[in-house]
């Protein structure tokens, strides 16, 4: 029963959110949120993204060059 009422009640919810999104897709223009976008500066961020990356990039290459070396001496 809870199953089927819960069913009802999003079927109701979604048909009653129609209108709202007909009308907002009524204008044709997307919304325009270089406002909120201009002043926001991710620069450092994405330098530092790029920083650690190269970073475990750089460990990883160490590793696997140790593994290869240490498997040559092994002789296998």
């Amino acid at each position: 029963m809870k199953a089927k009422m819960l069913y009802l009640f999003s079927a109701l919810a979604s048909f009653l959110m129609v209108p709202f999104g007909v009308a907002f897709a009524a204008d044709g223009t997307p919304p325009d949120f270089s406002t909120l976008t201009s002043s926001v500066d991710f620069s450092t961020a994405i330098t530092a993204v790029l920083l650690v990356m190269a970073g475990l990039a750089g460990v990883f290459i160490v590793i696997r060059g140790g593994k290869l070396i240490l498997s040559m001496l092994r002789g296998g």
